[in-house]
């Protein structure tokens, strides 16, 4: 999948990222679009269009409450976002197989080009399993620095102080080096399938063949960009046009809907977990009449308000834990320098309290990683089984 230029979108789209804080309300009893209810076949289908429409807001709703200062893109957090694109990608599917009439092809191209966005998705999904991976390499540093300073023993001596500095030294090596990880990772040919020769990216007309679908993905190139591939995705996202929802007796709108979605979702994932190219500017249209709009532009606009404060901005990922890793390593690091042997009572009770807050995010990191990293290759099985099912092969 070959990263994309930076694409500028003309319609009068407007930047959801540069949108103020006077949307309007969020309330879940605001109206879709008059289109998404008005144009299925004989008003069979309104109900499914509609009650999808509800989802999307309601699911939207549920992330932004749980978005204080604490829980924003924390693990927990992402994994609540994984968790809503699974559900509503799930519901999506539901309402085009009951749409989809036969040999519609206003219908087919509408979907086909979703099922081309998506695929896009799937690389942003390797390249953030790489990120967990360099985010468990940093946890197996700091479990060295817990066992050399384990509160139980009841002397610490140089050799224990000189072995945690070591490993809190190579930590903040390492987070340093991640700001560009194409460095670390780029040897690296972990997928969510078998493994592959080949480094690049595929295309969509790569996984119209059995073989890529069995082979599933490989992990990106060393050239492959984060912030161009999102802006790839988001690409001609645009919101569709009363003759084409008509056309696809408001699956179109489903369609947009959907996209905009996956677009949120990889760009939330991108702003949270370290990979390569990282970047935050995207651009698409979202009217604000859609009942899930604000919501949408609220949550957007907080994740970037936490990349522009000033102890983030530098920052790897935007990961609530990766701030903490960040945190207690350089705070425990600082006292361990500050120390002359041997070592007196108060400042050895400091080194514990410290490193008992260290504990802390080690053990939130150690149990958080791996139910994130299967929902994200439960996502990509997701995008890849549902691009089967939906276009027949």
């Amino acid at each position: 999948m070959h990263a994309a230029a930076d694409h500028h979108h003309g319609g009068g789209g407007r930047s959801i990222l540069g949108l103020r804080r006077d949307t309007p309300s969020h309330s879940l009893d605001a109206q879709t679009s008059p289109s998404s209810t008005s144009h299925g076949p004989n008003g069979i289908h309104d109900a499914d269009l509609e009650s999808f429409q509800k989802q999307v807001a309601e699911r939207l709703h549920d992330l932004l409450s749980y978005s204080g200062p604490e829980e924003l893109l924390s693990i927990d957090w992402t994994r609540r976002l994984l968790d809503a694109f699974l559900s509503l990608h799930e519901q999506f599917h539901a309402v085009t197989l009951k749409i989809r009439p036969p040999k519609s092809t206003p219908v087919d191209r509408n979907l086909n080009e979703f099922y081309d966005r998506s695929v896009k998705a799937l690389d942003v999904c390797n390249a953030i399993r790489d990120g967990i991976e360099q985010i468990r390499s940093w946890g197996k540093l700091l479990e060295i620095v817990l066992c050399s300073l384990d509160s139980k023993k009841r002397n610490l001596g140089e050799g224990q102080f000189r072995r945690a500095r070591k490993a809190l030294v190579d930590l903040a090596i390492g987070m340093l080096d991640e700001k560009d990880p194409g460095a670390i990772n780029s040897h690296r040919n972990r997928s969510f399938g078998r493994r592959s020769n080949n480094s690049n990216p595929m295309t969509p007309r790569d996984y119209r063949s059995v073989g890529h679908f069995r082979s599933l993905s490989w992990s990106v190139s060393r050239t492959w960009s984060a912030a161009k591939q999102i802006q790839s995705i988001g690409y001609n996202l645009n919101y569709p046009k009363g003759n084409e929802i008509t056309a696809t007796h408001g699956l179109a709108l489903a369609v947009y809907t959907m996209g905009v979605v996956l677009l949120f979702v990889m760009w939330a994932l991108v702003a949270a977990i370290p990979c390569q190219d990282r970047g935050l500017q995207v651009h698409f249209a979202v009217p604000r009449h859609l009942g899930w709009a604000g919501t949408l532009m609220a949550l957007q606009e907080r994740v970037l308000e936490e990349s522009k404060k000033k102890e983030r901005k530098n920052a790897c990922g935007l990961l609530r834990e990766i701030y903490s890793i960040d945190k207690w390593s350089w705070a425990v690091r600082e006292t361990i320098d500050s120390i002359s042997f041997p070592v007196g009572e108060d400042k050895e009770k400091e080194v514990r309290q410290r490193v008992e807050e260290l504990s802390k995010v080690f053990e939130s990191v150690n149990e958080g990683l791996g139910p994130l990293e299967r929902q994200v290759r439960e996502v990509f099985h997701c995008i890849v089984q549902r691009r089967t099912e939906g276009t027949g092969m």
